[in-house]
């Protein structure tokens, strides 16, 4: 599908992403599907519940991202990537702690929510170290 790893870009990550376990019994899905599904939700903005259903269920991907994001996965990746050469530096990296939102957007509630928001992204950088993994990839 349009968007979707190509297999020369899969073959590069694949290495770079920790195993996924089944649980009860039940195989875990490729990391593969499930990457392209969170690239899918990133790229389009749309919300985890309206994913393509062809990744498979909206909450076991966002389970899955939700980890890595905990785990630091997505900070080794991209680290590993900008090693390798293969993406531009962090400099091009933009997330909500660095864009200031209309107050309106905000429901006028000053800076409470933005604080809040910037205390979360610290906490969750704070927990989040690279995966030695990604580095013996190498």
């Amino acid at each position: 599908m349009r968007g979707d790893l190509t297999d020369a870009e899969w073959e590069i990550i694949e290495g770079l992403l920790p195993s996924e376990r089944g649980r009860c019994a039940r195989p875990a899905k490729s990391n593969r599907l499930f990457l392209n599904g969170m690239l899918y939700v990133l790229r389009t903005g749309c919300p985890w519940r309206d994913m393509h259903e062809r990744y498979g269920k909206w909450n076991s991907v966002y389970v899955r991202f939700r980890r890595w994001a905990e785990q630091g996965v997505w900070d080794a990746l991209l680290e590993t990537l900008v090693d390798l050469g293969l993406t531009d530096d962090w400099q091009h990296m933009i997330d909500s702690t660095i864009i200031r939102a209309h107050s309106q957007a905000a429901g006028a509630k000053g800076g409470r929510i933005r604080k809040a928001l910037v205390a979360a992204a610290e906490a969750l950088r704070a927990r989040s170290t690279p995966v030695p993994m990604v580095k013996a990839a190498l």
